[in-house]
């Protein structure tokens, strides 16, 4: 396993918390519990999000707790909390992570830089929460700017033919499973994720679309918004899935336009939406801020 320069501690040391999430079925009593079950261990909560969707039935949360008021450890900590996630129901997803242990990302690009820049200059700025891994692009183009940055860079050349594609999809599969990332960033990759890799990293490979889904979906969306003639583009960052980008939606913005732009121009002022939506939607992905259910998601920012 490589481990990036990039992997470095904050410059301002965050407070060391325990962030805790939890989507169960919905019911009367689950806050007095949760609740009940912090206090007894002594959990100090510096942070609570609540949300009860009426249409499915389903109650999610996040908490973040001081780790060092805790008088128990962290494996004690997910021992109990898994006993209570088990009394609230069937089906429930649970997690707690340690805000100390950085997250780990792998990056997937081809030739544009924008996103790629973007994110690598806030990691280097120690504002990210999360080391890189690895790059892998399947052009060389933008291997310069990962040696610059520090991080190493894997050239996969992406064939034509289908099996020259599968090929070369199953040699990113290797890398990206051998670094066990908590996250695989789209950014700007432009190539079709088989269904089978959506499988393997549902709920971690995250894709920037430049366009505000569902309209315009596939190529050159910028194209069909200026012969649509739109006033409005905009930018999505989401989860891929095997479904063509409409999987679940994480955060997404928008650049009003005239018609006055080309095309090229909505392409310029979308770079801009494209790089903010992008890192703030994986921002919250490696704080635990975003759960999915079914094809939507609930994101506690």
């Amino acid at each position: 396993m490589t481990v990036s320069p990039l992997a470095q501690p904050l410059a301002a040391p965050q407070e060391h918390q325990y962030v805790l999430t939890l989507g169960c079925p919905d019911s009367t009593g689950i806050v007095a519990k949760l609740s009940n079950f912090l206090a007894e261990i002594g959990g100090w909560i510096t942070e609570a999000h609540y949300f009860s969707d009426a249409e499915s039935g389903w109650f999610f949360t996040r908490q973040s707790i001081r780790a060092d008021e805790l008088g128990i450890s962290l494996a004690e900590l997910r021992e109990g909390f898994g006993q209570l996630a088990e009394e609230l129901g069937p089906n429930v997803t649970w997690k707690i992570s340690d805000t100390n242990v950085l997250k780990r990302g792998v990056i997937l690009v081809t030739r544009e830089s924008h996103c790629l820049q973007d994110l690598l200059g806030r990691i280097a700025q120690n504002d990210y929460p999360m080391d890189v891994a690895c790059i892998i692009g399947n052009h060389p183009d933008l291997e310069p700017l990962a040696r610059a940055h520090g991080v190493p860079f894997h050239h996969i050349p992406f064939p034509k033919d289908a099996v020259g594609k599968r090929r070369a999809f199953d040699a990113v599969a290797e890398l990206v499973n051998a670094e066990n990332p908590d996250v695989i960033i789209l950014a700007r990759f432009m190539q079709i994720l088989p269904p089978d890799l959506c499988e393997m990293w549902s709920g971690r490979a995250i894709n920037i679309h430049h366009s505000f889904l569902p309209s315009f979906m596939g190529a050159r969306p910028y194209h069909q918004a200026y012969k649509r003639g739109v006033k409005l583009i905009g930018a999505t960052c989401h989860y891929a899935t095997q479904d063509l980008d409409d999987g679940p939606i994480i955060e997404q913005d928008v650049i009003r336009v005239s018609h006055k732009d080309t095309p090229q121009d909505m392409a310029r002022l979308g770079r801009d939406a494209e790089k903010q939506v992008l890192a703030r939607g994986v921002r919250w992905h490696l704080e635990d801020r975003v759960q999915v259910y079914g094809n939507r998601t609930v994101v506690f920012n």
